[in-house]
This record gives C-alpha cells, structure tokens and sequence, in this order.
C-alpha cells in the first residue's frame, strides 16, 4: 500500500496534524498520544483472526483492558496480511490462564500467555513497566554487566509498555473497545515515512537485548523500510554483543531472517552491518576467498531460490539452508582432506561432521536439520559416479532430491559441470519411463472351483 493511505485523519491530543516525531522526543518519552478513530483508519475486524478476536473480547467482558499490538497492527494499517496476532492486556499472565482453559504460560525472562485454537497460538502479554535506576522495578529485574536484561517481569500500564517495544512502528494499539488505533511514540509518522525507529537511546535498547539489532535487520528488509541512522551507526558498533546470545535463540532467529521470503535482502543487510559474520563467522570467512566468483554467487543463488520457493508456496527446510550457506567452508576443509590421502566420500563425512560441530557452536542445529544437510552434502562425490550400478544406488536413497536440487544449483552458477546435472536429470526421466507400469486391463477374476465330495458307498443291504 502506498505510503500515507493507511489512513484518512487522525486527531491527536494537544498536537497539530503536521506534527514530525524526531527521536529526542521519543527518547524523553515526550511525544504526545495520537488517537486515530475506526474512521480514520483502514483496519477491519474481519481482516483479524477469529481467535484474536475471542481473545479481545473475553478479556474485555472480564473487566481487563485488551489491544491488538505489534506486527500484527502495522501489517494491516499497511494493507499486507499479518502472519500471527499479538494482544498486550493489564491482565497478569496467571489471570489469563484462569479465564482461558486452553491458555499455557511460557517463559521465564519474560512471562506470556499462550492461548491456543488449534494449530494457531494467539500470544497474550502483560504490559511491562519502564526500568529506571534505583527504583523497584530495576530491583527486581536483572542485568547482565553489557546491560542485557535477564529477568523481566515487571507489569505495569499501557502508557509504561508503550516505551519498553523496540521499534515504533511495533507499538501501535488497536483497542478493541472502540476499534481505535493509538499511537505514543510516533510509529503512525514513521510507518507513512518508511522508518525504522528505535523507542529510546538505541545503545542501551540495544544492549539490553541485543537480538533487537537482528530485528532491525529483518524488519528493514521485509518491510522495505531505511533503519534510523543513529540506529545504524550502533548496530555497527555493538554487533559483538550477540556472540553472547545462546545459540539456540540465534538459531531461531536465523530462521526467521531467511525463511521469511526476503532471504536475499537480508543477507545483504546483515554483511552491509557486519552481523553475518557473528552468524557465520567460517561462511563470512570463505567469502573473501572468493574463485571465480564463489562462493558469493553461489550462496545468493540459493537464497534467490528460497524466496521463489516461498513465494510459489513450496515448502523449505533448515536443512537446505543450512547447506547452503556452509557449503564453501565444508568444500574447502573437504580438499584439504583430500589433499591428505582421503577419498572423497570419506573426505566429505569428516569435512561435514568437522563444520557442523563448529558452526553448532554458533548457531545451534537441531539433528533433524544437521543429519540431512550432511547427507546432501556427501551425496555431491556419489552424484559424480555414472557407470554401472552406482547411479541407481543414489537414485534410491532417501535424501537424492535434496542433493539433486543442490547439484543444479551448484551447476547454475558453474561450480559443477552442466552435462552432469543434466545427466542426472535424463537419467531420472529414463529411469521413471522404464518403471512406469503398462496399462493393461485387470485380469478376471478366476472363479473358486467348488470340489465335489465323493460319496459315499451306500450301506450293503441284507437283502
């Protein structure tokens, strides 16, 4: 949706129309609540899930405050179809529970509500308060010495949770009272403006839970928005505070950046702010080795795969990704293998096993995903025998399609032969045409002969 056809008017309390937030307002907490009415605003309830809906509403007919808040709201205001639905309440996490029977609580850094319909999850949090030195809330939350919050269960208003949300076009409200859209920091300017905006002194915001420059990064790409440049500048700064996140978190969050449709944009990003390099640090490492032009083509091939798959609804898997983006450092450890006397499938397993272990370290890589990545990897070598019964072997095994789809990458970008991928590809459609059954009518069925009992010999007579 073009940019200012979000919506029509808005009436803001003590501020003109043609007010322009700029980040010291939103940094002194300054910026004046703007309410924009069900009129002025391109919202419909029947563009929101039924489930958030029941949720909505059953916390407001129990006496609790309820808004639609976050991604959920910017994605309608900007016409696309959110992918999930948030709703931030001053109903604590327990009292949530009491009112839904199908509701479990989640988390201890930050304590939600998870109601479940189904296979869908409408996520409830409580409003957070603001942490300010010296004060109770400081004390009962915790930090680590980089400033990274540890613990943060510290409820308060609408008006505090407004300024703990990490960018301000995520902290729109849509309160389900009078299906208003309310807006404290700004985000409504910077939505129209196409602005990534940070609520707060980006340093500490960032330091406090550094995945958020993650966020940036994935957000600006999907979006298509320009991250704030006093944003930028400390991305670029503080991008070392992620190698303290578990790995798992991050692991997570490398399925968001790149199994959401935007691959290739934020990979450019993340090496435009030196943050892939924390994900991938031997792939990062490999890049400025490049031959010829690999491994960059190749690695932006398969992300520009990954999105034309998603964006054709096929289904994608960690596992492809993953292989992928380590390929090159795998490639290469698997020469030095081979250098030393190894054969090449030989040289493949313990290259795989080697790069899966350390890149694991980094980023966790649940064996679901890793088993697989490595079987596509080793089946590369198996893929380059043609003769006698070796194709068919490869043929049968469990994980050939994987590795075949990685095989015409590798092919479109010409690190592997052209005629070897193409041999493949004939030798599948020969090998289907040879198997497929002929048409032939159902041969009838045979009736079941009845066998005829012999008789027996009638009793001798006396006669």
């Amino acid at each position: 949706m073009p940019a200012g056809c979000y919506y029509t008017h808005c009436y803001y309390s003590g501020t003109s129309e043609n007010n322009v937030t700029n980040q010291g307002d939103i940094d002194s907490g300054s910026v004046q609540r703007v309410t924009v009415p069900r009129s002025g605003h391109v919202i419909s309830r029947a563009n929101i899930s039924s489930s958030a809906l029941k949720v909505l509403y059953r916390l407001k007919e129990a006496g609790f405050q309820a808004y639609l808040v976050g991604g959920g709201v910017r994605d309608l205001l900007l016409g696309r179809e959110p992918k999930d639905f948030d709703v931030g309440t001053d109903a604590t996490p327990e009292q949530v529970r009491q009112l839904f029977r199908n509701c479990r609580l989640i988390g201890r850094r930050f304590r939600l509500a998870h109601v479940r319909f189904g296979r869908e999850i409408i996520e409830v949090a409580t409003f957070r308060a603001r942490h300010d030195e010296d004060t109770d809330a400081d004390r009962d939350s915790a930090r680590s010495d980089e400033g990274r919050i540890l613990r943060d269960n510290v409820y308060g208003t609408i008006e505090d949770d407004v300024w703990r949300r990490d960018f301000t076009v995520n902290a729109l409200y849509y309160d389900i009272r009078d299906f208003s859209v309310i807006d404290y920091v700004g985000g409504l300017h910077d939505l129209e403006s196409g602005t990534l905006r940070v609520i707060g002194e980006p340093e500490q915001r960032f330091r406090e839970d550094p995945v958020r420059m993650l966020r940036a990064v994935r957000f600006a790409a999907k979006l298509g928005f320009r991250i704030d440049p006093a944003s930028e500048t400390v991305i670029q700064e503080l991008g070392y505070l992620l190698e303290d996140i578990p790995s798992a978190r991050l692991f997570d969050e490398v399925l968001k950046l790149f199994l959401g449709g935007c691959a290739v944009a934020t990979y450019e990003l993340l090496r435009h702010y030196d943050l892939f390099r924390i994900l991938f640090p031997m792939t990062e490492e490999s890049l400025g080795r490049e031959e010829e032009g690999f491994p960059h083509t190749f690695v932006l091939r398969a992300l520009e795969n990954t999105d034309q798959r998603l964006a054709e609804g096929k289904p994608v898997t960690p596992a492809f990704l993953y292989a992928a983006l380590l390929w090159e450092p795998m490639r290469l450890r698997m020469q030095e293998l081979l250098e030393d006397g190894m054969s090449p499938l030989e040289a493949a397993q313990l290259a795989g096993n080697q790069i899966t272990a350390e890149q694991v370290a980094v980023t966790s890589l649940p064996k679901r995903f890793s088993f697989p990545m490595r079987e596509i990897w080793t089946l590369q070598p198996r893929l380059e025998r043609r003769r006698g019964k070796a194709p068919q072997r490869t043929l049968q095994h469990p994980r050939f399609r994987a590795a075949y789809d990685f095989l015409l990458l590798r092919a479109e970008v010409g690190e592997a032969p052209e005629e070897l991928a193409a041999w493949w590809t004939a030798f599948q459609n020969r090998d289907a045409a040879e198997q497929e059954p002929v048409a032939a009518a159902a041969p009838a069925k045979k009736k079941r002969r009845r066998r005829r009992r012999k008789r027996k010999p009638a009793a001798a007579s006396d006669d």
